[in-house]
This record gives structure tokens, C-alpha cells and sequence, in this order.
């Protein structure tokens, strides 16, 4: 967007049509959702500048308040657009991915993931961006350790088959 309209901002966003928006690859529902956060930045209703100097837990809380956005949408705000250092997501299935690879584990537990993200403070931000790589395969020679649902013992092809 920038590239065809410069400076993103919530009144240029809401001078473009719904179709002119979903041209960009956006779905309607989620044009939907940028138009609401636009109109409500626009008129003050939701103050965006006072992002800056809120804690990780309060902008993350405060920007759910959207609709549309959820935990992992704001975190990756948080990351991207606010470049807050230290966020790492729970609910980012690459992040997961990566440490199931990185550290031989078949599962990510929250116990497990907070040991991982105290560990990374305060550049959770950076793990982030170095586990997605992993994730996409970046480290040769490193797999996901994760159970393969076809053969985990709980899920058989055989209906006949009585075993646990």
C-alpha cells in the first residue's frame, strides 16, 4: 500500500473503497475490521500514539480491544510495526515449529514455551525472527520432532484394528 499511496494513515485508508482495499490481497472481512480500527483512530476514539508508552500486556490487551485483532495479531504488531524487542508469540505455529526443532521436542506446553521466552528476554523479538527461519528450514539437518498424527499410536487407518 505504501508503495501506491505513500504514508498509510486511518483517513487514507477510509478515502479507499472496500474493493480498492481487497485489491492489496485483503479478504472482505478483514477490510471490514481495517476500516473499523481506521474510522475509530480517525476520531480519536482509539489512541494510537498512546501505544508507544504502554507496557507489552496493556498495548497487547488494548489493541484485542479491536475488532479483528486477537493475541497473535497484535503481537505481531507489537513486533513489526511497534518493533517492541521482546516478543515472543505462544500462538505463532512457525515459533512453535522452530523450537520443536531447535530443541528435539515433540510438543510446545506454555510451561515449556515460558521457560524458552525468560530464556530470550529481553530479545524475544529477535528468537522470534531466528526461530521462523529454523521453522522454514534455514538450519540443514534439523527436523520437527512433533508426533505425526497417521502414526501416533492414537488415530489407526484399521477399524478392526483393537490396538491402544
Amino acid at each position: 500500500m505504501t508503495g501506491a499511496f505513500g504514508e498509510v494513515t486511518p483517513e487514507k485508508v477510509l478515502g479507499l473503497s472496500p474493493e480498492e482495499l481487497q485489491a492489496f490481497g485483503i479478504t472482505f472481512k478483514k477490510v471490514d475490521y481495517i476500516r473499523s480500527a481506521a474510522r475509530k483512530i480517525a476520531s480519536g476514539e482509539f489512541d494510537i500514539h498512546a501505544l508507544r508508552t504502554m507496557s507489552d500486556a496493556e498495548v497487547c490487551a488494548k489493541l484485542s480491544e479491536l475488532d479483528g485483532i486477537g493475541v497473535w495479531t497484535a503481537e505481531m504488531l507489537m513486533l513489526h510495526s511497534l518493533q517492541r524487542p521482546d516478543v515472543l508469540s505462544f500462538g505463532d505455529l512457525a515459533v512453535q515449529r522452530g523450537l520443536r526443532m531447535l530443541y528435539h521436542h515433540r510438543k510446545i506446553t506454555r510451561p515449556l514455551f515460558e521457560k524458552y521466552r525468560r530464556r530470550y528476554a529481553p530479545y524475544g523479538s529477535v528468537a522470534c525472527i531466528y526461530l521462523w527461519a529454523v521453522s522454514a528450514g534455514a538450519v540443514e539437518g534439523l527436523k520437527d520432532y512433533a508426533p505425526n498424527e497417521k502414526n501416533d499410536g492414537r488415530k489407526r487407518k484399521n477399524k478392526g484394528d483393537s490396538r491402544p
